[in-house]
């Protein structure tokens, strides 16, 4: 029999949750909780927030009843002093021993994230989450207060994150309804298990053309190369499923035959960045992830962006290079999809770093296996099938959105 049990048979314990509600200003936690301490009560849970400078402070305590009546009176009078509103919520052992007993129970992080978010949007994914038997634990704004103009930043983000307990009474249809609600509201919704490696991702892999670069590389040489058609028909081959990744590969490759090396370090300054990168980069360096590009395009313009931005690995297909022009053949292994999922485990086992602490971002079909390989793969605007397989995606803003889905706020990073 635990002390608690003892105390509530002889009638002696009483365990009892304060709420209060007020405008926030400095000392107000301190002078409730120093009350509590003066009579040596024991704070069994404790929580607060503060929206728009309106305190909500909630407090369970375990006394006994000899004192309980003068702490209730005196902490009703700080209370008046310090102009807030307390209320006063008896509760059983039973009550707050299944309260213990939940806590093992799974928790889970869903994220919203999208240019705005609206009350639509909130209500939608909370009545998902009601329908599947889960409790709402706490919501947070992860994204600054957003303006009232819009037009005051064409670029606002939005993420609210939910975490919740409990068990969802079918995992794969909440992630259908997720999928769902999300293409046909516009903003992107995240679930993640809530666990030890969700809050230590140490390495992170990008694919790079249309995911870091807001462009195929190999579609901008084939123009420069007056061949731009011709590779085009073989993309569309590829996609038909006519003929695999590395045979379209090679004859791609085949068709730059000729082209100056010149015209590849033309194309690298004017590259399309896409947003975020830069701002994603800075965050993930000073928090110490390891960065790499992993990619089907080629090395050039993967150490362009490295030298850029600080990636710590880069591994892509590298073109064959004569007398300062590309001979139409290429060095080394395909980097394709099976490629790439290796490279992501080869990574983290030189990092020492588990799998289940690595990402995965990228957009295209041949990203999916190292989007399932990735403890955790998001698919970066990218087609419905690599989104519905990959689970995670955004589609409404810039890649530093991956930030949100690693917990980061702004008030963190800006």
């Amino acid at each position: 029999m635990t002390k608690m049990e003892t105390e509530s048979q002889n009638g002696n314990l009483e365990i009892i949750l304060i709420t209060i509600n007020g405008q926030d200003r400095p000392g107000v936690t301190a002078a409730l909780t120093s009350i509590l301490a003066r009579y040596d009560a024991d704070i069994l849970d404790i929580g607060q927030a503060d929206i728009h400078h309106n305190l909500s402070l909630g407090i369970l305590f375990r006394t006994t009843s000899d004192v309980s009546g003068d702490i209730l009176k005196d902490l009703l009078f700080k209370a008046y002093d310090l102009g807030v509103k307390i209320r006063f919520s008896p509760t059983t052992v039973e009550e707050y021993q299944a309260w213990v007993n939940r806590q093992g129970k799974n928790r889970w992080i869903i994220t919203l994230l999208g240019r705005s978010l609206s009350a639509r949007n909130i209500a939608m994914v909370s009545e998902v989450v009601a329908e599947q038997g889960l409790n709402i634990d706490a919501i947070q704004r992860l994204t600054g207060r957003p303006p009232l103009d819009k037009r005051e930043q064409p670029q606002a983000k939005a993420c609210i994150e939910f975490s919740v307990r409990g068990t969802p009474r079918d995992r794969e249809e909440m992630q259908s309804r997720f999928i769902q609600i999300s293409s046909e509201e516009g903003f992107d919704i995240s679930l993640q298990e809530d666990n030890m490696y969700r809050r230590c991702r140490r390495l992170i892999c990008f694919d790079m053309d249309s995911t870091l670069i807001q462009a195929e590389c190999i579609d901008q040489l084939a123009e420069r190369a007056g061949v731009g058609e011709q590779v085009k028909a073989i993309t569309e081959r590829a996609m038909r499923g006519e003929i695999d990744f590395n045979e379209s590969f090679r004859e791609r490759v085949a068709l730059l035959k000729g082209l100056d090396v010149e015209v590849m370090e033309e194309i690298a300054r004017e590259l399309p960045v896409t947003e975020g990168v830069g701002r994603m980069m800075e965050v993930l360096k000073r928090a110490g992830y390891k960065t790499a590009i992993l990619s089907g395009g080629f090395t050039f313009f993967g150490e362009y962006l490295k030298r850029k931005f600080g990636f710590d690995y880069v591994y892509a297909n590298e073109l064959e290079v004569a007398d300062g022009k590309l001979t139409g053949n290429y060095v080394g292994e395909i980097v394709d999809g099976k490629r790439k999922a290796e490279l992501l485990r080869l990574i983290a086992q030189v990092e020492n770093v588990n799998i289940a602490q690595t990402i995965a971002v990228g957009d295209g079909a041949n990203d999916l296996p190292m989007l399932s390989t990735a403890g955790l793969g998001v698919a970066f605007h990218a087609k419905p099938k690599v989104k519905a397989t990959a689970k995670q995606s955004i589609s409404t803003i810039g890649i530093d959105g991956v930030l949100y889905f690693l917990g980061f706020k702004d008030s963190y990073i800006s």
